[in-house]
């Protein structure tokens, strides 16, 4: 499968569970919701004391595989480095983020505002590989 294939799938299916390194080199999983930048990037939002922030900082190294809300039926993997962008920077991404992933808003200075007060992160990946390349 091609990065632009997986980028389409992404912008209509957003469940997916990430995977991160951890510091002795095990697996971490998260669940989370995915969606598709301008840029191409595959963005994710998180609390920035997460598990998932830790791990990235020390290795950006990540893949998620996403899947339909059915979860029985096509799935995509994508493999890529992230970067973690902080607020305020990330405050707009944040607003594009949960456009692409739920929609409207119904108070969008309401969700900034819990933005700041979770201390939301954007992880923004930069693919670079995607998948399945066989499937079974």
């Amino acid at each position: 499968m091609d990065i632009d294939e997986a980028r389409s799938f992404l912008r209509e299916h957003h469940r997916a569970v990430m995977h991160t390194y951890r510091e002795d080199g095990s697996p971490q999983l998260s669940p989370v919701a995915v969606a598709v930048d301008d840029d191409g990037h595959a963005v994710v939002s998180t609390r920035e004391p997460s598990i998932k922030v830790t791990n990235l900082e020390r290795d950006p190294r990540t893949s998620l595989c996403v899947f339909t809300d059915g979860f029985f039926g096509p799935w995509v993997r994508i493999d890529g480095r992230a970067d973690i962008v902080r607020l305020p920077d990330a405050m707009e991404p944040l607003v594009d983020y949960y456009r692409r992933v739920a929609g409207e808003h119904d108070d969008w200075d309401d969700y900034r505002r819990a933005m700041q007060e979770e201390q939301r992160v954007l992880v923004r990946i930069t693919i670079g590989a995607a998948g399945p390349d066989v499937s079974g």
